[in-house]
């Protein structure tokens, strides 16, 4: 009997696969491109990739979202070749007989997160990916939380300014409209900041740390909304922890003091007085070691 548990990481950028063993340790790994017609193809040739002639225990799938965990299908939004399609059932086909999970990827980074890294420990908590888009994923009582669907943790989608820009969701005033990297850019852009064609998070925060102001008022707009965002969710689910992780939190105490500073003014319920934020640990493993942990947690 093996002990190993496929993990694969489905996204609207790449495809990740991985061998996991018990302790939450990627043992081989492979990733691709995700190419904008047939995805399929590309699922099967990063798995095959991964697991050669060995034999696994279960497999664990987290997808970029909306997904549907009752139906098993995924609709991921930047992939519009793939809606509603049947990603669970199509992954059991290729391992007939072991059990195969799926789960959002907010979902499995929080676990991710939870099991082997900065959330070990904690039982109620959330998991933030602040990049490209604000994702994340809640462990409630020490387990995934999907709620209804499996959505449920989407805490980018929490609306922090009312007459805010227009979202992607179709909302207007979601987090993501102002910490997502790209809004970022664009807003710094719009205050006048003199930024090259090709600017990015990464260019933003190198101008912050040099003490350049607008990119200065970039991070601390999108770490208010961020923190605003998680004293929301914290005051629903009574959590006692916020993971944060993604190319913007690589900003470090760029991102992080504001976001510290807004809870101590948002979170003011007696009950999250405790409410910390810890910088994630895993990088872009988290994923796949939470999609892992749905195997181990499913038997």
């Amino acid at each position: 009997m093996t002990d190993l548990v496929l993990a694969l990481d489905f996204g609207g950028t790449k495809i990740a696969a991985a061998l996991v063993d018990p302790f939450g340790s990627v043992v081989r790994s492979a990733r691709v491109p995700t190419p904008s017609e047939n995805p399929w193809d590309a699922v099967v040739s990063v798995i095959s990739e991964v697991v050669g002639d060995s034999a696994v225990a279960g497999v664990g799938i987290g997808s970029a979202g909306p997904v549907d965990t009752t139906a098993g299908t995924v609709s991921p939004i930047n992939v519009p070749s793939w809606q509603e399609f049947p990603l669970r059932s199509s992954v059991a086909s290729l391992f007939p007989d072991v059990p195969v999970e799926l789960a959002g990827d907010g979902v499995c980074m929080a676990l991710g997160e939870h099991w082997r890294g900065a959330g070990q420990g904690s039982t109620f908590m959330v998991g933030l990916v602040v990049s490209t888009g604000v994702g994340g994923g809640l462990v409630l009582d020490g387990r995934p939380f999907g709620g209804r669907t499996g959505n449920a943790g989407h805490i980018g989608h929490i609306v922090v300014d009312p007459e805010g820009e227009p979202c992607t969701c179709g909302g207007r005033g979601c987090a993501e409209t102002i910490a997502g990297g790209p809004r970022m850019v664009a807003w710094a852009r719009h205050a006048g900041w003199p930024a090259p064609d090709h600017a990015d998070a990464a260019l933003l925060a190198a101008a912050a740390l040099s003490g350049e102001e607008i990119p200065l008022a970039a991070f601390e707009r999108a770490g208010q909304a961020v923190g605003m965002a998680i004293a929301g969710a914290a005051a629903v689910c009574d959590l006692e922890l916020a993971v944060i992780g993604g190319g913007v939190a690589q900003a470090g105490e760029l991102l992080f003091e504001p976001v510290r500073r807004t809870l101590k003014t948002h979170a003011g319920l007696s009950y999250l007085a405790g409410l910390e934020v810890r910088a994630a640990e895993l990088g872009g493993e988290a994923g796949l070691v939470g999609a892992a942990a749905l195997v181990r947690q499913s038997v």
